[in-house]
């Protein structure tokens, strides 16, 4: 049994940690209200353009364009792989979901081109061998628009230049307050099945409206489809930040649990050990007292 002054030790260690913890969980909590926020605030505007986008394939359902596709892109194509991770750690399996879904799609291609937002998931390739775009450097932190628009310009740039004939992104999406899920979702091409109003419920009922392009509808689409797919990019940012820091207080939660439940233990082992060293004093004393009345009673 470890003595009075070891388990005082590790009661101030367990409490300096229950500091930085309880720390990182009120600043996670702030910046996912944050965030939240800036989430809801940008949804119309993504939704406007899904919409937008629908409505202009609906009704031109022949129309070419590099943009989109009547079939799905098969096996042989060089896909393009946008990975949100967060800067750093303790965030439960919020990284580990993501650097795993995207190991599994890595596997299935066999020409690929890997784009990392976030410092964890750059290192974690760059330990495993594995090549990501050396210039695509970017921060999980603090999303903003104009950092989802250049990032979209960089993509759109190899997929233009037929560097890439598929753009998918992986990243996590908040469910509910409490739950995310790390999902895989098509950037380019635009297929007609993604924008059905099957699919599109708020597009239902405008089947017969008139509609007029300028100058054509395959321009129409190409100054819509940056728009759409910046606004995509800047949703899962915010999305991805939002779920990094709810599972960072998540994990900060069950710590703090934990650590109540270790001072709870070595209170009681605290106590233990103190009163255990209390009656050993006492019968040391009492011992000590009865040896000095011996003594006195052989002296006389």
């Amino acid at each position: 049994m470890a003595n009075a002054r070891e388990i005082q030790g590790r009661i101030k260690s367990i409490n300096d940690t229950m500091k930085i913890t309880n720390a990182m969980y009120m600043i996670s909590s702030t910046k996912l209200q944050r965030a939240k926020k800036e989430l809801a605030e940008t949804e119309p505007f993504f939704f406007t353009m899904q919409s937008m986008i629908a409505r202009t394939i609906r009704h031109m359902p022949e129309m070419q364009s590099r943009y989109l596709t009547h079939d799905p892109v098969g096996s042989g194509k060089k896909r393009g792989f946008l990975v949100f991770t967060a800067d750093k750690g303790l965030a439960g399996a919020y990284n580990h979901n993501v650097l795993k879904l995207a190991e599994e799609e890595l596997e299935k291609s066999e020409e690929w081109n890997l784009f990392v937002v976030g410092e964890l998931g750059r290192q974690y390739f760059a330990g495993k061998k594995i090549a990501v775009d050396e210039h695509f450097l970017y921060t999980a932190q603090h999303p903003t628009f104009d950092r989802a628009r250049v990032i979209t310009s960089k993509l759109l740039e190899a997929y233009d230049n037929g560097e890439l004939d598929e753009i998918d992104i992986i990243f996590t999406s908040m469910k509910n307050g409490m739950q995310s899920e790390t999902r895989m979702e098509r950037l380019l091409p635009l297929t007609q099945q993604d924008f059905s109003p099957t699919v599109m419920q708020h597009a239902v009922g405008v089947q017969q409206e008139e509609f007029i392009f300028s100058p054509s509808p395959e321009a129409v689409l190409e100054s819509i489809v940056p728009n759409y797919v910046t606004g995509y990019i800047f949703g899962a940012l915010v999305e991805s930040f939002c779920s990094e820091h709810n599972a960072r207080m998540m994990a900060m939660e069950a710590a703090n649990d934990s650590a109540k439940d270790m001072l709870h233990q070595l209170s009681i082992e605290y106590n233990r050990v103190r009163q255990a060293a209390i009656t050993q004093e006492i019968t040391e004393v009492v011992s000590g007292a009865k040896a000095q009345k011996r003594k006195k009673k052989g002296d006389r």
